[in-house]
């Protein structure tokens, strides 16, 4: 059985496995065949494995990391029983199956780690470890110089402890018993005789060194130079010091910990997997085989290799055994990573950690430099399992985040919302429907905002509000979309918004729309049921429309699914479901993890409600739909005090560049006199042409408060009094009176100019 070792031992740098591609072409093991491989390790106790004793070369900084560095393997070196491991096996050793190495793969010149861009980062990590260290030996440093005194007078006594036993013969007394009991009195005077020549020899030898002492120490202190005494004192009582300390002590202690991992080989990957009963090694064709050499994954955070599953099993069965596997590896299932691989369905990567990553918090948001950013690039967003940095591009998407109250659920929709506050150049809109303070701060940089469903100091009203807000999103996207329309391929040449219209002073509309919904499923169940209808209807509108006029979608949920009935709850699940990416963190259950990652991430084996409980994982989940991978991302943090630090900054750039607008800069939020076009235009929707008859119903159902009981009739004069023709449209087989949506943006491009 498997067992950790009574102690660690360090291991020399030559062992430390790295990836294959940093290997000399000259060190890289020959391919192994596999039944020679295992017949070898079945015979381990009749005849050595070479292949264990096999080392590799490593970079210079591979060594500088492997300094204070220990591998331990799983099992014991006395354990012989098939399949069982040895210990301090390198994890490059060949493994049963033979991989392609390139022929002329060469080291880079300049280590990684010495490079340009990471320079920076390599002095300041070293520059916090000596000063970590030179630190924690100066608050020590008393205690140390007590433990210098001890031990140097330790040292003097052993000195002249082992000179009397010198002068006075060690093992004297035995020889003269050994004498005396054997009735040898010849002999016993001999070696009495000689004893008492040898002390009285030695002890002429110590009273001229004492003699010699004496007299030279006072002449030497008083001729040398202070200096020169002090050196050698201070080396004196070092050497005593050292010669007196006692066993398996040490004068200073230890500043860093060195990190202690368990070590891989192929044998213990293979006695799990089938422990895991994902294959069988007594059948050929149902043995498990790796497609990579194993090694360490390129941030040395654990080891990772290839596996590839016998026929027949794929995926779903390796992810369904991702605890066995943890079990059968001796490790805990949050330090085992599956990731499916492109080539085929049976081969998978196992990237196992030396300790739970999940655990290990990123820190803060870089954000705190309070440095203006910008939503055309990626908002830095945590670190995934390996840890690496993972960022999200919010232009052109919509975000879900969803998860159980008190997960850090609100701290990963706020990080995003404080990285499109540091844009000066982004319109803010933050409708938080908990009315809660996590969000009070952003009324320093808000164009708009909303706090809960009820009147309340924050917010006299709420609802209204609400309503105005979608209905100017509406029309802004409205008037983007026009004038995007309008102008030449020279400056829009795919006709869609670009950074630099968006930062162009000479098109105030074309500005890009962050909207955060915070507990946004509570304006599908207010009290009123046609309200909640308008909300549901505008706001799956705008979130069809919106991201190709620059209209980001921030929404965050504890409910994600069971939210209303009828229209109402149908519009819900259209508004959910059509987020581009979802960020889930813990979940209560698989039916809550689905609605927020959706029914194909758990068939690829993500389920938010399996992730760890506990205050250390708050803020890690999954981010599905934002690449082709879907890491568990652990967040950065940016708490309240973090928050309104960046959100004062973020007001004074836009101060500072006059882009200061909407309710943060003084405005109140009201509707203004209704805009004919514009309302008809966004109410027709992506139709092209409509008959007057079905634009009065929209506008009476959609913007009650201005077109409540207008009629056909009605809204054709006004449209045809803004020089909007009324011409033949034949809609579902019928051919009445109406306009056509190039008219209505024709008529609106003459008036605005």
């Amino acid at each position: 059985m498997p067992r950790w070792p009574t102690s660690f031992t360090p291991v020399p740098p030559t062992v430390r496995g790295t990836d294959m591609t940093e290997l000399p072409t000259e060190t890289v093991p020959e391919p192994i065949d596999l039944d020679a491989h295992r017949a070898r390790r079945d015979d381990a106790s009749q005849t050595p494995d070479d292949d264990a004793g096999k080392t590799v070369t490593l970079s210079a900084g591979e060594v500088e990391r492997m300094d204070t560095a220990y591998e331990v393997a799983l099992d014991d070196e006395t354990d012989t029983a098939p399949g069982a491991g040895k210990v301090l096996v390198p994890v490059d050793t060949t493994a049963a199956t033979p991989v392609a190495v390139a022929v002329g793969e060469r080291l880079p010149i300049i280590p990684v780690h010495l490079r340009p861009e990471n320079l920076p980062a390599t002095a300041r990590r070293a520059l916090a470890r000596a000063g970590h260290v030179a630190a924690f030996h100066a608050v020590r440093s008393p205690w140390y110089g007590c433990k210098l005194a001890w031990f140097a007078g330790r040292g003097l006594s052993r000195v002249v402890r082992n000179q009397l036993r010198w002068w006075w013969v060690p093992n004297s007394f035995a020889l003269e018993q050994k004498a005396a009991d054997g009735n040898e009195l010849k002999e016993w005077e001999k070696i009495h005789r000689e004893l008492k020549r040898t002390r009285l020899w030695r002890g002429f030898v110590l009273a001229a060194q004492n003699l010699g002492l004496m007299v030279s120490a006072p002449i030497a202190l008083n001729a040398a130079p202070t200096a020169a005494v002090a050196a050698a004192g201070a080396g004196l009582v070092a050497a005593a010091a050292h010669y007196g300390r006692p066993a398996g002590q040490t004068l200073v202690g230890t500043a860093v910990v060195a990190p202690r991992f368990r070590k891989l080989n192929s044998d213990i990957v293979l006695r799990a997997y089938y422990a895991a009963g994902l294959g069988k090694p007594d059948k050929a064709d149902q043995e498990i085989r790796f497609g990579s050499q194993m090694s360490r994954d390129a941030r040395d955070t654990g080891s990772q290799v290839l596996v590839d599953l016998p026929y027949g099993k794929g995926w779903s069965d390796v992810q369904g055994a991702r605890e066995k596997i943890a079990s059968g590896l001796d490790v805990h299932v949050n330090q085992v990573f599956l990731s499916p691989d492109k080539t085929s369905s049976r081969r998978h990567m196992l990237f196992v950690a030396d300790r739970d990553p999940l655990a290990v918090p990123v820190g803060r948001t870089d954000m705190l430099d309070c440095k203006p950013r910008s939503i055309w690039r990626p908002a830095k967003f945590g670190k995934d399992e390996r840890d690496a940095p993972v960022s999200l591009l919010l232009m052109w998407i919509s975000l879900l985040v969803g998860a159980q109250p008190r997960k850090g659920k609100t701290f990963a929709a706020r990080l995003v919302a404080l990285h499109a506050a540091l844009d000066p150049y982004v319109k803010l809109i933050v409708v938080d429907g908990k009315n809660s303070p996590d969000w009070l701060k952003f009324k320093l940089v808000a164009h708009r905002i909303v706090f809960g469903t009820h009147p309340s100091p924050n917010d006299p009203d709420p609802i209204a509000n609400l309503m105005a807000i979608l209905d100017e999103v509406l029309a802004h996207i409205d008037r983007v979309n026009t004038q995007l329309a309008t102008l030449p391929v020279s400056v829009c040449p795919e006709g869609k918004l670009t950074e630099e219209l968006a930062r162009d002073a000479r098109y105030p509309d074309l500005r890009v729309l962050v909207m955060v919904m915070e507990e946004f499923q509570v304006y599908f169940e207010t009290e009123d049921q046609e309200v909640n209808k308008q909300i549901a209807a505008k706001l799956s509108r705008i979130q069809a429309v919106g991201p190709s006029a620059g209209v980001v979608i921030v929404s965050s949920s504890q409910k994600p699914s069971g939210v209303g009935a009828g229209d109402v709850g149908r519009l819900f699940n259209r508004y959910r479901d059509n987020h581009a990416v979802r960020f889930a963190l813990k979940c209560g259950n698989r039916i809550v993890s689905e609605a927020v990652l959706g029914g194909d991430a758990y068939a690829e084996g993500f389920d938010a409600a399996s992730l760890p409980v506990g205050d250390e994982y708050r803020g890690v989940g999954y981010l599905y739909g934002a690449s082709d991978a879907t890491p568990t991302v652990r967040t950065y943090l940016a708490d309240h005090s973090d928050a309104e630090k960046i959100l004062t900054a973020a007001r004074a750039h836009r101060e500072r560049l006059g882009l200061l607008t909407g309710m943060a800069a003084g405005e109140d939020i009201e509707r203004a006199t209704r805009d004919v076009l514009a309302d008809v235009l966004a109410v027709m929707g992506a139709d092209t042409a409509a008959h007057w008859d079905t634009i009065a119903g929209r506008l009476a159902q959609q913007m009650p408060e201005q077109y409540d009981g207008t009629t056909p009739e009605a809204i054709s004069a006004q449209a045809r009094a803004l020089n909007v023709p009324s011409v033949n449209v034949k809609r579902d087989g019928a051919t009445r009176k109406g306009a056509k949506a190039d008219d209505i943006r024709a008529a609106i491009a003459r008036r605005d100019t």
